[in-house]
């Protein structure tokens, strides 16, 4: 019956081991651990056994240390005595009192202990390196990192990075537009690191504000060097996003430098965001200021601010008012989150604001719900709604084209 020789067993671990990129003295701490498991499990003690490993030339010795005691002392059955006739059978001269050497072979374990601990050996380093791998990734949450498409699937995609080991990106940390084909090659931010079942589940995200903002670092030297310092950035994943920034250096202007010459630098993130509008904005202490800015490219007439209330009143022009709000509200949405304030838009009426009349006063003919969704979307009066077509107003709005129609009517024969 052939068993795994002791030389065969260490040089296939130390080659699987080397693969996986384990160290030296950890590839001999756990061969050792494992031979003193196997060790403890045949004599119910290692205390008195030294072990010698040479991983490289694949050699193992495990030696046994035990006193010579007379045959009928009381001491003959503890681990680390031996009678004097067993001692005269590995050696003739020895005497009571003197030490034993005697080494133990891979094959005295038996066939089955050897193979175990073939097992446990490669588990051991199945285990430590996930360990390695999810150690590795917890250091990178919140950097890019790019990663090959291997397999799409209708909740996450799977990618496999440059050691070849398994990313993913769930649906909801992909970018609306983002399609994917295997062999792709993706950037990402690592988003999270968690352990699933044992195993290392490494998340990544297109849709996070750190990974713009890793974009900026890679794109904007004065970004990545500390000259330019990004504040905050809201995204609306693939549509738009607002960006402040500030520059300690009055030389630097932060805008211009994220821009770059004729848009180089700002149109290579717009490329890898799919087309995302990315507003940059300069910073400010200054609320009123700041808010104006966030609402680019609206002009503002005039603004209240209550902080109490969390809440910011800003007053425009009419041809003003689409503009602070956005395709699909998505300027004052962004804008609000950006400046930590809910915004309110109020259309500023002009020298015929006797000839408009307030949404409220329809309120026997519409509902009540419909009036506070037009004014959600910064429409209080009947004129500010007949300014917009009934398309824009079912896109702007939650309202169904029936109701918007039934609006347009009502509104329309109070000026007729």
């Amino acid at each position: 019956m052939s068993t795994i020789s002791a030389n065969t067993l260490i040089e296939s671990f130390a080659e699987f081991a080397r693969q996986k990129n384990i160290d030296r003295p950890t590839m001999i701490r756990i061969l050792e651990d494992v031979f003193r498991n196997m060790i403890r499990k045949k004599y119910g003690t290692d205390d008195n056994f030294d072990i010698i490993i040479n991983a490289d030339k694949g050699d193992l010795e495990i030696w046994r240390f035990r006193e010579i005691v007379d045959d009928n002392s009381e001491d003959i059955w503890d681990h680390d005595k031996i009678s004097l006739s067993e001692a005269k059978r590995i050696e003739e001269d020895f005497e009571i009192g003197e030490e034993v050497a005697e080494e133990i072979f891979l094959e005295d374990f038996g066939r089955r202990a050897v193979t175990t601990a073939r097992q446990t050996l490669l588990q051991k380093v199945k285990d430590l390196e996930k360990d390695i791998l999810f150690q590795k990734y917890k250091d990178l949450v919140g950097e890019i990192i790019t990663g090959e498409v291997y397999q799409v699937l209708s909740k996450e995609v799977l990618l496999i990075d440059a050691e070849g080991n398994e990313i993913s990106i769930p649906r909801s940390e992909q970018i609306p537009k983002d399609r994917y084909r295997k062999g792709d090659s993706v950037r990402a931010i690592v988003h999270k690191v968690e352990m699933v079942n044992g195993n290392p589940k490494i998340i990544l995200s297109r849709t996070s504000p750190v990974f713009l903002e890793r974009l900026f670092e890679q794109e904007v030297p004065e970004v990545y060097d500390g000259l330019i310092t990004i504040k905050k950035v809201v995204r609306e994943p693939g549509e738009r996003a607002k960006v402040a920034v500030e520059s300690y250096d009055d030389r630097i202007d932060p805008v211009g430098a994220c821009v770059g010459m004729k848009g180089s630098r700002i149109h290579a993130i717009v490329r890898e965001l799919q087309n995302e509008n990315i507003d940059v904005i300069n910073y400010t202490d200054n609320l009123e200021l700041y808010i104006q800015r966030a609402l680019s490219p609206a002009k503002i007439s005039s603004i209240k601010i209550d902080k109490e209330a969390g809440r910011v009143s800003v007053y425009l022009k009419p041809d003003q008012v689409s503009l602070a709000i956005g395709k699909g509200g998505l300027n004052i949405k962004l804008a609000s989150r950006l400046v930590n304030y809910e915004i309110d838009v109020f259309r500023e009426l002009d020298g015929q604001e006797d000839e408009d009349v307030d949404l409220d006063e329809f309120a026997d003919e519409i509902e009540g719900w419909v009036i506070d969704e037009l004014k959600r979307i910064g429409l209080d009066t009947a004129k500010s709604v007949l300014a917009l077509s009934a398309e824009e107003l079912v896109r702007r709005t939650d309202l169904e084209e029936e109701t918007v129609t039934h609006v347009l009517s009502v509104l329309r024969k109070e000026f007729e």
